[in-house]
């Protein structure tokens, strides 16, 4: 079988083999790997080593590297922004391993890239640089990495943690780095000197706990993390990996493209390419679908006024509007807290900690109308609370002191987002607890 035709073989047989100094690549500059385009280019990467080392240069349909795109005016832009970072974003490329692989010095993530039409349908063209080609596509040491399952993965940290991991699963544990070489690493930002500052306990909640959650929710890997202490303080970590005892499920082919049909849609809608992004990597396509859908239909009743900030109004609807019900899916845990007391302690903590997060949301759209909108708003709670016989307490601190107030602010939020605005979804709930690691 040709190498042109193997792209139809089964990735069962013929998986990503990724060098090992791919899997821990950070950029050297202020640019940021984002999770979408690690994503595209592990399907470049893929692709490439399907036509061969012979070939100088590579070529595929933009549809099967990129879902979702009808190459308008916005998918042009964003399918650009996408390629001219690969070429531009020099990066560090590493082992997770000291010593292992070849020194490379820095490259580009590819050396060139073309969009353009061949009988009418959009390709790609794309190299890589020649220092770094060979081992790109004829590897001595690699890890073998099912792109479905990658596919899969939101979050930036989780897929990179799932190519770490993947490499040593025969191993069972990672090599042992100091905790801040991770951080680089794992959010695919170089350090700054804020980021440099940052305690471990923030990165382990904002990002490992996170990263770890969903390697192992997802993928056929069971990712657990091993700290070391110098003194009272966390030095290094590494991860224990073992195998899921299931059978794997079958794999498609060729490996699926990249879905960038929420970020199209997003852009259209007047909200940046990055921050749709953001907004995928922390909620998911599908409640980025639900929410883009509200939001559209939002954009287009401008009652009461025309929407000023589509961005902020779609952050605060998915923070608001998960669809899963994982309040019933912790109730039925395999890990329950240890007593029923203990359980509720930690529901209440869980959502205590959602409602004032979700109170900020809610004070930011309302600040965030005009003026005059937020007069009337203003003057129709009024009305509200005298129709319901409120306390004149509160209707006297409205009067005097304006709907900031302490008193008036929960009344306000109450009438502004309706009687439920502070109960969360199930789904709200356990990203809490994740984020808390259950305490």
């Amino acid at each position: 079988m040709s190498r042109q035709g193997a792209t139809q073989r089964d990735l069962t047989e013929n998986p990503l083999r990724k060098p090992v100094n791919t899997l821990a690549i950070v950029p050297t500059r202020s640019s940021k790997i984002t999770v979408l385009a690690r994503k595209a280019y592990n399907v470049l990467l893929y692709i490439a080593q399907e036509q061969g080392i012979e070939q100088e240069v590579f070529r595929a349909p933009l549809q099967s590297i990129l879902r979702g795109v009808d190459f308008n005016s916005n998918a042009r832009e964003i399918v650009k922004q996408h390629l001219r970072a690969m070429v531009s974003t020099t990066v560090e490329w590493q082992s997770p391993t000291a010593g292992e692989g070849e020194a490379w010095n820095v490259a580009g993530l590819l050396a060139h890239a073309k969009v353009y039409k061949q009988r009418g349908e959009n390709w790609v063209e794309w190299s890589f640089a020649p220092n770094i080609k060979h081992e790109l596509l004829e590897p001595q040491r690699f890890a073998r990495l099912r792109l479905d399952v990658i596919s899969q993965l939101r979050r930036h940290s989780g897929v990179v943690l799932y190519e770490i991991c993947a490499r040593y699963r025969d191993v069972g544990l990672t090599a042992r780095q100091p905790w801040p070489w991770w951080r680089p690493v794992l959010t695919g930002s170089p350090d700054t000197e804020d980021s440099v500052k940052q305690e471990y306990r923030f990165f382990k909640r904002d990002v490992l706990k996170l990263a770890i959650a969903e390697v192992n929710a997802v993928t056929d890997l069971d990712v657990e993390l091993i700290e070391h202490k110098a003194g009272r303080f966390i030095a290094d970590i590494q991860f224990r990996v073992g195998k899921k005892q299931q059978e794997a499920l079958p794999l498609r082919h060729p490996p699926a493209p990249v879905d960038l049909s929420q970020v199209v849609r997003a852009t259209a809608a007047g909200i940046r390419s990055e921050d749709a992004e953001a907004l995928i990597q922390t909620h998911g396509n599908e409640a980025m679908t639900v929410g883009l859908d509200a939001l559209l239909k939002r954009i287009a009743n401008e009652f009461p006024e025309p929407l000023r900030d589509p961005y902020r109004y779609l952050r605060a609807l998915l923070e608001s509007n998960s669809a899963t019900a994982a309040k019933k899916a912790a109730e039925g845990s395999a890990n329950p807290p240890a007593s029923s007391a203990a359980a509720a302690a930690a529901l209440e903590g869980w959502t205590a900690e959602w409602v004032s997060t979700r109170r900020a949301l809610v004070m930011a759209e309302f600040e965030a109308l005009s003026l005059e909108t937020q007069a009337d708003w203003v003057e129709r709670l009024r009305a509200h609370l005298y129709e319901r016989g409120v306390h004149p307490s509160i209707r006297k601190r409205l009067e005097t002191n304006g709907w900031k107030h302490p008193l008036v602010t929960g009344e306000l939020i109450r009438f502004f987002k309706g009687a439920d605005w502070d109960r969360p979804t199930p789904q709200e709930l356990l990203t809490i607890a994740a984020q808390r690691g259950g305490r």
